[in-house]
């Protein structure tokens, strides 16, 4: 099987580095790029994240560039209540040495396509879709040049940034609704599938088993991101790791069952702006280019994130 190429647009965030770290260590994932985008915290800090820990599993092949600093229309808004200051918080990571890609991550997104064949590289954007956006406007041919695009973001029946709006897609509706309403095949890995991928204590036991800075990188992050987690809605589960989800779709798409159905973003709504309406009523049209993620093999999710720390751990 040869590799699945991808370029992963972030904003990291703990489940964003997860999802990073799982990228890296597959065997089946190329990952060509990884670019960053204003979101869990401001673009200096998300593109530092994602620079330290690229430092620290030794991966500084990988191009990063750094993306859009605030939504198009909007003003900015993060998730500081959830990432912390650093939006890393309760982690430590190296400093970074690597320097960053000169372009801006929009040009790198349409110069990376331009430079593959036709339809082999997916976008895996799992933070708002800034980025995407301003790419497909400034380049709109390369929606004939992705293979697909495999977003986490938004859900078709709850949100967490209000009570329909997921944060991806809510903190910038407009970019959102250009990338849902262009014609390539994409498929949104939303909260009602995300809310499936929790670790359990064995879990947790098993990647601190494996005992290296990577793996204490991984218990320190979800433990901070659980005890947040924990507090805010008072349960003793395990927080659910949203970003990961997407990047293991493209490895495998078993581990996931999906849904066709077209999707547009509310705008206007006094209380559902973000919203992603999925329109469940009638069998999708023939040309329908959007599908929804619905159920997740939540075991066999984190045999795979797993086994990437182990191989990232060598």
């Amino acid at each position: 099987m040869p590799q699945k190429k991808i370029i992963l647009d972030c904003d990291p965030g703990h489940d964003d580095a997860i999802a990073i770290l799982l990228a890296l260590g597959h065997p089946d994932i190329d990952l060509l790029a990884i670019t960053t985008v204003v979101g869990n915290q401001t673009l200096e800090k998300v593109t530092r994240n994602a620079q330290a820990i690229i430092e620290l599993v030794g991966a500084r092949h990988i191009p990063i560039a750094a993306g859009c600093s605030r939504p198009l229309v909007r003003s900015i808004q993060n998730a500081a209540e959830v990432h912390g200051i650093s939006g890393l918080d309760g982690t430590h990571l190296p400093e970074p040495t690597h320097p960053l890609d000169p372009r801006h991550a929009v040009d790198l997104i349409i110069e990376t396509l331009k430079s593959h064949p036709p339809k082999t590289i997916t976008l895996v954007p799992i933070g708002g879709l800034t980025n995407i956006a301003l790419a497909v406007r400034k380049a709109p041919e390369i929606v004939e040049l992705v293979k697909e695009v495999v977003l986490m973001g938004g859900g078709y029946h709850k949100g967490n940034r209000s009570a329909v709006a997921e944060f991806n897609i809510a903190i910038d509706p407009e970019a959102a609704h250009i990338v849902f309403n262009e014609c390539w095949p994409l498929t949104m890995v939303g909260l009602d599938l995300t809310h499936q991928a929790k670790p359990t204590d064995q879990i947790m036991t098993d990647i601190a088993n494996i005992n290296s800075p990577i793996s204490q990188f991984v218990v320190d992050s979800l433990s901070y991101y659980t005890a947040g987690y924990r507090k805010r809605n008072g349960t003793d589960d395990h927080a659910p790791v949203h970003d990961p989800c997407a990047v293991a779709y493209v490895i495998d798409s078993s581990l996931i069952t999906t849904q066709k159905v077209p999707v547009d973003i509310e705008l206007q709504g006094g209380l559902t702006t973000g919203m992603t309406v999925a329109d469940f009523r009638h069998p999708p049209a023939e040309d329908c280019h959007t599908q929804v993620a619905v159920t997740l093999d939540n075991q066999r999710l984190w045999t795979m994130v797993i086994d990437s720390i182990r191989e990232l751990s060598h």
